[in-house]
């Protein structure tokens, strides 16, 4: 595979699944624009993009404000003159049961989770439905879309709602020349993952015991599953959902 002249975003490319998703599309020579809320390490990621001899570019970007999405487009367009690929990856989560949730966890969820990938969406294809060589886009959904998962009621929920947002828009967007497909992660080692392995060791434990292959992805699993979705080798494929889990869940 090679993306060279081809211009990337990335949200949420400041950390784990976007950091090995940047990395790995630099790496394949494209142009990587890193968007994410935290200035810090997605400056850090752009400057290990640059480190490699690839060109990037860092937005800070809250992907559940509309205005800053459409900001964030604009200034891509307006510097590169196309944008050639988007990663849905931006995602936030915090276990706990369904009936201790407070409400406004709920609104975070939906914001940046569902919300998030639509503003981005939208304020990309604004200027990729221009373009005569069309595009592509890949959503980051989670295998929670497919069959729950206990503790991210919600969490689920938004993720559900990227999964079939993801196939209405491929239908919608296929006149355009552009593809839109999700992956379904299942655990990954990222940094929220982490987390819950310092927080709930036992239960991680039985994750990985119940993984057929025996242990939760690398961010690098599911890199390769969206730089391949991202490329030419996926040609004739738009609408689809592939989980990168390991087997855990087979559907």
């Amino acid at each position: 595979m090679d993306f060279t002249g081809k211009v990337v975003i990335v949200t949420g490319g400041g950390s784990g699944i976007g950091r090995a998703t940047s990395l790995k599309f630099s790496r394949l020579h494209a142009t990587v624009v890193v968007v994410d809320i935290n200035e810090e390490s997605g400056e850090r990621v752009a400057n290990e993009i640059r480190g490699i001899g690839a060109q990037s570019l860092f937005i800070r970007m809250d992907v559940s404000d509309y205005e800053q999405t459409r900001q964030m487009a604009r200034t891509v367009y307006e510097k590169f003159g196309k944008i050639d690929i988007l990663v849905n990856n931006a995602a936030w989560d915090r276990i706990e049961p369904f009936m201790d949730n407070d409400p406004s966890l709920w609104e975070t969820l939906i914001n940046i989770n569902l919300k998030g990938p639509i503003y981005v969406t939208r304020s990309v294809l604004e200027y990729m439905t221009k373009q005569e060589a069309g595009g592509v886009i890949v959503n980051v959904a989670s295998d929670a879309a497919k069959v729950g998962s206990t503790g991210e009621a919600v969490y689920s929920a938004t993720k559900g709602g990227v999964y079939a947002f993801t196939k209405s828009i491929a239908r919608e967007m296929a006149r355009y020349h552009i593809r839109v497909n999700s992956i379904c992660p299942g655990p990954t080692q990222t940094p929220l993952f982490e987390g819950v392995q310092q927080s709930m060791p036992k239960v991680v434990e039985a994750i990985k015991k119940s993984i057929p292959m025996r242990r939760v992805a690398k961010p690098e699993d599911q890199a390769n599953a969206i730089v391949w979705l991202a490329s030419e080798e996926s040609a004739y494929i738009t609408g689809q959902a592939l989980s990168v889990n390991g087997g855990l869940n087979m559907c």
